[in-house]
């Protein structure tokens, strides 16, 4: 990739991110097991950790210079959030996720994000909406300087993190905390997390979020709550035909292919 697109996309990257709430870094965590939670969830993210890999408790703690309660204390709540498993007398291992992640998270997801684009339609003000407009285009930049640097995870994950500041903004500018709050528990994140172990990177027209955007920012109630469910739609059919082949047996575990 060319070193000045890169430099300008990260400057771009910089600006987008430091306002996002689920992008905090490490070092603001208030407990070594928030801290531990923050480090191994954006290995997971980021592929460092891929999927089906067996994570040992005390390399962990090594890696992050801590001792091994935090680590459990992270891996219970990454259990809870569906981003790694258990079994006992196996251990523990980054989750392979499975259709009926794929097809749950949608559903909640979709729920929630055309309940959001409604609202925006409704209630966001003039210059809300031309902001959205700037950052509907701002991150179709950011998604094609990522396909030409895509063995970058670092800015591959800051890049999946400006498209969540995204979606947190359409739900800010509804003016329903909790469901902005509900937004960002589903984790937009991990919901990519799921589809690009699945298939990788997608490529997307180059106006995607652009078209999105204008759609809720220009049409109807019911124009954004289309423009929104095709929005999460989008590779669904894709992804479900391809989950299956991540079924494994690997390090002791079986994994039952849906």
């Amino acid at each position: 990739m060319n070193k000045k697109i890169n430099r300008r996309a990260r400057r771009k990257i910089a600006s987008a991110i430091s306002s996002v709430p689920f992008a905090a870094t490490p070092g603001r965590a208030h407990s070594l097991g928030a801290r531990a939670y923050l480090e191994i969830r954006n290995q997971i993210l980021k592929g460092e950790l891929p999927v089906g890999i067996a994570l040992s408790r005390r390399k962990l703690a090594n890696q992050l210079k801590i001792s091994v309660p935090p680590v459990m204390e992270a891996l219970q709540r990454l259990e809870r959030e569906g981003l790694v498993e258990s079994k006992p007398r196996v251990g523990t291992r980054v989750r392979v996720p499975t259709r009926q992640d794929i097809e749950d998270r949608s559903l909640v997801r979709e729920a929630l994000e055309t309940q959001a684009a409604r609202l925006f339609a409704e209630r966001a003000t003039a210059s809300e909406k031309k902001e959205l407009r700037q950052m509907g285009r701002q991150v179709d930049q950011l998604y094609a300087a990522g396909e030409k640097c895509s063995g970058d995870r670092e800015f591959l994950f800051s890049v999946n993190t400006c498209h969540l500041k995204l979606h947190l903004r359409i739900a800010e500018c509804a003016r329903c905390p909790a469901l902005r709050d509900a937004i960002e528990k589903e984790q937009v994140l991990i919901f990519n997390w799921l589809y690009e172990t699945a298939v990788q990177r997608r490529t997307l027209a180059s106006d995607y979020h652009a078209r999105l955007t204008e759609t809720l920012a220009t049409g109807t109630v019911a124009q954004a709550d289309a423009a929104m469910r095709e929005h999460i739609r989008f590779g669904l059919k894709e992804v479900l035909a391809k989950i299956g082949g991540l079924g494994t047996t690997q390090n002791g575990w079986r994994h039952r292919k849906t």
